[in-house]
């Protein structure tokens, strides 16, 4: 059997851990760099995010399995967008969508970097997900363009996912740092912009 008819046929399975959606599964396909975030991580981050999950809009980049973002939805966030390039990846979140009846995802199949960069739509986002495939060392350039595009609600939360080991990540300077945790080898933090003062 070909390598492109496995990968074709590789579908995995994950579970919402809470909200209306707890303990139902959803497929995703293999892609690569993507790396669902596990139970155990996202325990933690929406735990955190307890506060400001009802009534969230959110923003799901590098969407991949639509686990943040279908979590978020689950425990009460009005809506979520989440970009997605891969066509596999993207046609299994489409399925999910419809699986669970979510109608409060969006599905955008596009380049994250290149959209975040040339499009803005017609709100900004109170919760942003950031949890690109590990070797291509986005985290820094994609903050810096959420920051200088207006991305952001005035009281956005902003989740970031990267490898323990990367030394080079920086954070927008407006940005302060809310909490941050090691499990293994991912590093995970959450981010808040600092209101600037008159």
């Amino acid at each position: 059997m070909s390598s492109k008819r496995t990968r074709a046929n590789s579908v995995h399975k994950l579970r919402i851990i809470g909200g209306q959606w707890r303990s139902r599964q959803i497929s995703f396909a293999s892609a690569p760099g993507l790396r669902p975030t596990g139970d155990r991580i996202r325990e933690t981050v929406f735990n955190w995010l307890a506060p400001y999950t009802p009534g969230a809009r959110c923003l799901d980049l590098f969407a991949g399995s639509g686990a943040l973002g279908l979590e978020a939805l689950s425990r009460g966030a009005v809506s979520c967008t989440a970009l997605e390039l891969d066509s596999a990846a993207a046609s299994q979140l489409r399925d999910n969508k419809r699986t669970l009846n979510a109608e409060q995802l969006t599905i955008l199949e596009v380049n994250t970097v290149q959209y975040l960069r040339h499009n803005s739509l017609t709100q900004t986002f109170d919760i942003i997900f950031i949890d690109p495939p590990f070797d291509g060392q986005l985290h820094s350039e994609i903050c810096a363009t959420l920051q200088a595009n207006n991305w952001l609600a005035k009281d956005a939360i902003i989740y970031c996912e990267l490898p323990a080991s990367d030394i080079k990540f920086k954070a927008p300077p407006s940005w302060r740092k809310l909490q941050e945790k090691l499990a293994g080898e991912v590093k995970y933090c959450l981010y808040s912009p600092i209101e600037p003062k008159d």
